[in-house]
């Protein structure tokens, strides 16, 4: 009985990892979309993504996650209702996962995005323009490399966070590591032992994401380790 139980635990790690993996893209490509609105020209960019992250991380991520899933279908609703259309808006729990970390997170990830941003050396940038480098070309040839760089210590410690924060969309009904074992906990009064369990499952998964980062990390210092010898 013991072993079906964990075994179910750790088969609802395929959910946990897509939420994972999901909710990172999401937060990539808001990070690097708020960092570049707060270095740009405009003020009224930089002024929405400092309110965008100032607000997210500034709110309990259960709160949001609570506000998404329960309180937004609703509001949605009674617009709906007021308008006299024949629809209701519901969001799964996957769903409403993944979008709430991939805003909770984008909101730290700007953070790391704009100081690798910050730290790429302008006379780069100036010697790419000179060449007349297109602004694609430039971003692709010469920044991309180096925010990688620069952001993947950042970005690694993000990834590690959201990964463990997935255990919060257990609490609003997603089937995944840590739903199956407060389930597996409660028929069995054994809750050391799946909760051990789950526990087992993220620290594996903490382990492969810093090996995998890691390997990452030194991929992308190779140039910069030539240069330095």
């Amino acid at each position: 009985m013991v072993w079906d139980y964990a075994t179910a635990i750790l088969t609802a790690g395929s959910t946990t990892l897509l939420v994972a993996v999901s909710s990172l893209i999401v937060a990539t490509l808001l990070g690097l979309a708020a960092a570049f609105a707060k270095l740009s020209g405009s003020a009224a960019l930089r002024r929405c993504a400092g309110a965008y992250t100032f607000i997210v991380r500034g709110i309990p991520d259960l709160v949001v996650m609570l506000l998404v899933y329960y309180s937004l279908p609703a509001l949605l609703n009674q617009g709906i209702e007021a308008l006299g259309w024949d629809l209701r808006i519901e969001f799964s729990p996957v769903a409403a996962g993944i979008a709430t970390l991939g805003v909770i997170f984008g909101a730290y990830m700007t953070e790391t995005f704009k100081t690798a941003l910050q730290n790429i050396s302008k006379g780069q940038i100036e010697a790419a323009v000179a060449y007349g480098l297109t602004k694609q070309r430039m971003f692709v040839r010469i920044m991309l490399p180096q925010l990688i760089r620069l952001a993947l210590p950042g970005f690694t410690n993000n990834w590690l966070v959201l990964a463990k924060g997935t255990a919060l969309v257990s609490l609003i009904g997603l089937q995944d590591v840590m739903f199956r074992a407060k389930g597996a906990a409660e028929a069995t009064a054994m809750p050391f032992t799946f909760y051990l369990v789950a526990a087992a499952f993220f620290l594996v998964l903490t382990l492969v994401s810093i090996g995998l980062l890691s390997l990452a990390s030194r991929r992308f210092d190779v140039g910069i380790r030539k240069l330095s010898s």
